[in-house]
């Protein structure tokens, strides 16, 4: 039996990347005892290490106990193709090394007496060169080694006679894992407009726009975790659904079951409960309240801060904007870290060095794809990135920078006044003319055009609060210090008529303990925009929600 179960864990093994007098150690994340024992010894890790080694005990129990299930696979890292290709050398270590490579075909060119096909498998920008001959065992499939096909080719890294790249795979078997029909897949070597592409999003993913934008969107979360793990913040997951407007712009979408789907085509008004004067009876939906899609974690990570003192969210929230415009989405994800004992100052500084440490991750970290987005997306995008990391951030006040815009003497299609808020054109003639493309922190805006919770200063007309703007996004960054004074607090509930009753667990928070607080709120998608020189936010999340389109 154990024999049995050692040949099925070795059939399973080929389907991960393997290589033979591999140059680099396995990365693996070992479960068992005894693989961990093995990596002690330093023997090399196999799938079935744990199924060989625990045989004896598995028999011992069998012949106690009965019949024993086979043991569980050691789990290892896959070796791809960003391992082989993404070093200094290019992949020059690897050669004289066999490996087996899983993927999609990018193209295939088909010549006399050798074809070439490159393999992309999702881990870097860089395809795998293979080369192929009509001595190739699985060459009879060669027809259907198409664009999107998914294949395996087993061969030798070799030195590549090509300039495009170092190093190719000189293949002895080719497998064709999913066939894909040359006639009907939308995406051909061709470039295609993004604005094609977002109807085929489910597909995009596989051109290497949308997978340099991928690799960077996950880098850039990445990051975001380790800058506040590393600063002693801690991660705290916000509710989706809830029944608080926290910007109160009244934009939120309902969550109810009032609307029932088993009748056809959903429930007809009659069927709604209503009440006497006509209204919906709320009473009889399922959270027996109004409940909504949330358009920020903010309050509740108040809650928190109020305890473990410094504090982040990072997830999805919605808004029911009918806006078409390439700045907004209606679902879209928000990093919003809250600190205790904090100030507008506190706000600031922590605001600057996260975005500083977040642009410097992905130019160290990503620099194939940044190399990628500066050549077709925006050149000169890494020396703008650079700016943000090396450069000291300006910060002027609202009413200075309203000055500035009114002594520039634009002709700006939104009027410029005190007490009007600034729009996408005056911050990006700010940050981009004004300075030069440095980023730029408006500080200490009219109370009258900011939230209810940001905190009064002492002038009586402004609010402790801030945006960080960024060329060609603008505003990418918004935050204040919050209103911890019960009293101030509730007389501005009252003169932006906000019911109080909806937010006495949140006065609650200044009526035992309050501190000063401070946080802010980050747009993911904006921030991958500005990293990656994307212009639509539309391409800068996998899966748009927008007015009119909820496709895939």
């Amino acid at each position: 039996m154990a024999a049995a179960a050692a040949a099925r864990l070795l059939r399973l093994a080929p389907r991960r990347l393997q290589v033979k007098n591999s140059p680099l150690p396995a990365l693996s994340f070992q479960l068992p005892r005894t693989a961990l024992l093995a990596a002690a010894s330093g023997q090399r890790q196999r799938f079935c290490t744990a199924a060989q080694a625990s045989a004896p005990a598995a028999a011992a129990a069998a012949a106690a106990t009965g019949p024993a299930g086979e043991a569980v696979g050691e789990f290892r890292k896959r070796l791809r193709v960003a391992d082989v290709k993404g070093g200094e050398d290019e992949g020059a270590a690897w050669v004289g090394k066999e490996l087996a490579v899983r993927g999609w075909v990018r193209t295939c060119r088909a010549q006399r007496t050798v074809t070439f096909v490159e393999v992309n498998d999702g881990s870097c920008l860089s395809n795998m060169q293979c080369v192929l001959t009509p001595d190739t065992e699985g060459y009879d499939q060669i027809d259907s080694v198409t664009t999107g096909a998914s294949v395996l080719v087993e061969g030798v890294v070799a030195s590549s006679q090509g300039g495009k790249q170092k190093v190719e795979l000189k293949v002895s078997k080719i497998t064709v894992i999913g066939k894909s029909d040359p006639t009907s897949f939308p995406i051909q070597k061709k470039r295609a407009s993004r604005e094609f592409l977002r109807t085929v999003a489910h597909l995009r993913p596989r051109t290497n726009t949308f997978g340099a934008v991928t690799r960077v969107r996950n880098a850039l979360a990445y990051a975001t975790h380790k800058f506040f793990q590393d600063n002693g913040f801690v991660w705290v997951s916000s509710p989706i659904i809830t029944a608080s407007d926290c910007e109160g712009a009244g934009e939120q979408f309902y969550v109810t079951t009032l609307l029932s789907n088993s009748a056809e085509g959903g429930s007809l008004l009659k069927d709604i409960p209503a009440t006497k004067d006509g209204r919906v009876d709320w009473s009889q939906d399922f959270f027996c309240k109004p409940a909504f899609l949330t358009v920020s974690g903010q309050l509740n990570g108040e809650t928190y801060a109020s305890a473990l003192s410094d504090i982040y969210t990072f997830g999805p929230t919605f808004r029911a904007e009918n806006s078409n415009t390439a700045r907004h989405l209606a679902e879209f994800w928000m990093i919003e870290p809250e600190l205790a004992f904090a100030d507008l100052n506190d706000d600031m500084a922590c605001a600057t060095a996260y975005l500083q440490y977040v642009v410097k991750y992905i130019l160290d970290n990503c620099k194939e794809d940044m190399d990628f987005f500066n050549t077709w997306v925006e050149k000169g995008i890494i020396d703008r990135l650079n700016d943000v990391v090396e450069k000291n951030f300006v910060h002027l006040s609202y009413t200075d920078a309203v000055e500035l815009l009114l002594g520039s003497k634009k002709n700006f299609e939104f009027p410029v006044k005190w007490g009007l808020d600034l729009q996408s054109e005056h911050e990006r003639y700010i940050t981009e003319v004004a300075f030069g493309g440095r980023p730029v922190i408006i500080r200490d805006y009219p109370k009258e055009i900011k939230a209810f919770y940001m905190r009064q200063n002492d002038d009586g007309k402004t609010v402790a609060a801030m945006d960080l703007l960024v060329p060609r996004v603008g505003e990418l960054i918004g935050g204040s210090q919050r209103e911890e004074r019960l009293d101030h607090l509730e007389a501005r509930l009252d003169e932006q008529n906000l019911s109080k009753e909806s937010y006495w667990w949140y006065l609650d928070l200044r009526r035992y303990g309050s501190v000063p607080h401070a946080g802010f709120g980050l747009g993911f998608e904006r921030l991958v925009q500005f990293a990656t020189g994307i212009d639509n936010i539309r391409d800068a999340i996998p899966f748009p929600r927008v007015p009119g389109s909820a496709e895939f």
